[in-house]
C-alpha cells in the first residue's frame, strides 16, 4: 500500500508540473550565427509563441558550426524536459548526406513540433550577364558550357543545395564557386566575379529591388507575390518540371520529451503561426508561414523525412561532401 501511495504521488507531481509547463526559461538553440536568416526567423517565432505559452520567458542561442550539425547534436543530447528546443532548417534532411560521420540520427534522436515557413529562392545573375530572360540564360548557358561559374556560400548552404539541383536537373557543366557565407558571395556577384547564383529570396529581394543583380526565376511551384518577384516565372514552368526548392524551418525536441509537453509546445506553434505581427514579419522577409498538415508532429516528421529521400542521391551523385 506504502509503495502504491508513493507511486500516486509521485504520478501526480510529473502531472502537476507537466500543467505548469513552463515553470522557467526556454531555450531555443539556433546552429547558425546571430544575424543571418534562421536566426532572424527564430527570434520572431520566439516572440510570437511566447504569448500562448503564458508570457514564457524564451532565450535565443546560436550555436553555430558544422553546417548546423554542433547546434542539433547539442539538442539531441539535451535533457528531455521542453526547456531546449531546436530550430533548424532544410539541414536537418541534407545533412545525413552530407556529414558521414554525423553525431546523431536525424530521425530517432529528435521529437518533432511542426515547421514553421518556407522561404523560396530565385536564380540571380550578375548585372552584365548579357540575358534578359530565363530563356536567354538558357541559351547563355549552354553557348559557354564549362565556363560558367556558379556560386554558393558554401558546402551544405542553402545556395550550395539549389545549386546542386539546378545543375543536376539541367545536366550543365558548371564551376562551383563556395564561398564562406552569402555575403562575400553576393558581393562578387555584383562586382562581376562569378556568374549566376540560386539564393533565399530573403538574402536576394532587396539586390533584386535595388537592380544591382538580374533575376530570372524562382524555385517554388507557383509564383510568388512579392512585387519585387512577382513577374519572375518559376523553373517548373519555364521547363524544369517538378523543380521545388524552399528552405523550410521547423522546432523540435530532445527525444523522450514528455508527450503533454509536446502537446503544448505544438499548440502554441499553431498559435504563433497566425500572429499577426509574424505574419507581416514573415511576409517582409519573403518568407511563407506554414498552414497546412505539417504542422502537426507526425506530417512534420513525414515531410524531412522525404525531403531527406530527395536530397541524398543529390548529394551523394555530387561526391560534395562537409566532412
Amino acid at each position: 500500500m506504502k509503495r502504491i501511495l508513493l507511486t500516486a504521488a509521485a504520478a501526480l507531481a510529473v502531472t502537476g508540473a507537466l500543467a505548469e509547463y513552463p515553470e522557467k526559461p526556454i531555450t531555443i538553440v539556433v546552429p547558425f550565427s546571430a544575424g543571418g536568416p534562421t536566426d532572424k526567423v527564430a527570434r520572431d517565432f520566439a516572440e510570437a509563441v511566447r504569448k500562448p505559452l503564458g508570457g514564457a520567458t524564451i532565450v535565443i542561442e546560436n550555436v553555430g558550426g558544422a553546417g548546423g550539425t554542433l547546434g542539433a547534436a547539442k539538442v539531441a543530447k539535451a535533457a528531455p524536459d521542453g526547456y531546449t528546443l531546436l530550430l533548424h532548417h532544410i539541414g536537418m534532411a541534407t545533412s545525413p548526406a552530407l556529414y558521414r560521420n554525423l553525431q546523431y540520427k536525424t530521425l530517432d534522436d529528435f521529437e518533432y513540433l511542426g515547421l514553421i515557413n518556407e522561404v523560396p529562392m530565385t536564380l540571380i545573375g550578375k548585372p552584365t550577364l548579357p540575358a534578359a530572360n530565363y530563356a536567354e540564360l538558357l541559351k547563355w548557358l549552354d553557348a559557354n558550357k564549362g565556363k560558367v561559374n556558379l556560386a554558393n556560400a558554401g558546402l551544405g548552404a542553402a545556395s550550395h543545395l539549389c545549386g546542386l539541383l539546378f545543375q543536376s536537373t539541367l545536366k550543365a557543366d558548371m564551376t562551383t564557386v563556395p564561398y564562406k557565407g552569402t555575403g562575400p558571395a553576393m558581393t562578387d556577384l555584383i562586382g562581376g566575379q562569378v556568374d549566376i547564383m540560386c539564393d533565399q529570396t530573403t538574402n536576394t529581394t532587396a539586390q533584386i529591388e535595388g537592380g544591382k543583380v538580374k533575376a530570372y526565376a524562382v524555385t517554388t511551384p507557383k509564383r510568388l507575390t512579392t512585387p519585387a518577384l512577382a513577374k519572375l516565372p518559376t523553373l517548373d514552368e519555364s521547363g524544369m518540371k517538378g523543380f521545388n526548392v524552399s528552405i523550410w524551418h521547423g522546432l523540435y525536441a530532445p527525444k523522450g520529451t514528455p508527450k503533454a509537453v509536446l502537446d503544448k509546445v505544438n499548440a502554441a506553434l499553431k498559435t504563433a503561426l497566425k500572429d499577426a505581427d509574424f505574419l507581416k514579419r514573415e511576409e517582409a522577409l519573403g518568407a511563407v508561414v506554414v498552414s497546412d498538415t505539417r504542422t502537426n508532429p507526425a506530417d512534420h516528421k513525414k515531410w524531412v523525412s522525404s525531403e531527406i529521400d530527395k536530397w541524398g542521391p543529390v548529394i551523394k551523385a555530387a561526391g560534395q561532401y562537409a566532412d
